[in-house]
């Protein structure tokens, strides 16, 4: 069976950008693993039983980044799922998009993460490594800009 986690893809937009160019005052969350190779991803984590997949996301943000459901809005019609080997074993991670309410909230690390980083897009997907991390942040950035 494969093994399955869900996260939040957080974003924030800064106020400084100009409006005719909110797209490019959005930066992305990122958090830096304290194991292994110390990638850098969105929170997430595994179901727990009884967990439906989006109390999941919202619980392993709370967790590994300090932040509450009710610090974020969660971005209708986005969800995107990741199929890859883990240790020769398939994984499943669902992903939700939300923003942060508060771009100025203080983000409190788990002892899973050693740092964070708010990233614009192209340093986000330099930070990520993983192709399919990557093609999912690009992929989300469009959707946003869709809704522009």
């Amino acid at each position: 069976m494969a093994v399955k986690a869900c996260g939040l893809i957080i974003y924030r937009r800064l106020q400084s950008a100009p409006p005719s160019k909110v797209t490019d005052g959005i930066e992305y969350l990122l958090l830096q693993t304290s194991y292994g190779t110390h990638h850098w991803t969105p929170p997430k984590g595994h179901v727990d039983p009884g967990e439906d997949d989006l109390q999941t996301a919202f619980r392993e943000t709370q967790e590994e980044a300090g932040l509450q459901a009710s610090q974020l809005i969660l971005i209708e019609g986005y969800k995107k799922e990741l199929h890859y080997p883990v240790r020769g074993k398939p994984k499943t991670v669902i992903y939700w998009l939300a923003e942060m309410k508060d771009c100025n909230t203080e983000i409190k690390l788990s002892e899973e993460h050693q740092a964070f980083q708010w990233l614009k897009l192209e340093d986000a997907c330099r930070f990520a490594e993983y192709e399919d991390m990557q093609a999912t942040l690009k992929e989300a950035h469009q959707f946003l800009c869709s809704k522009e």
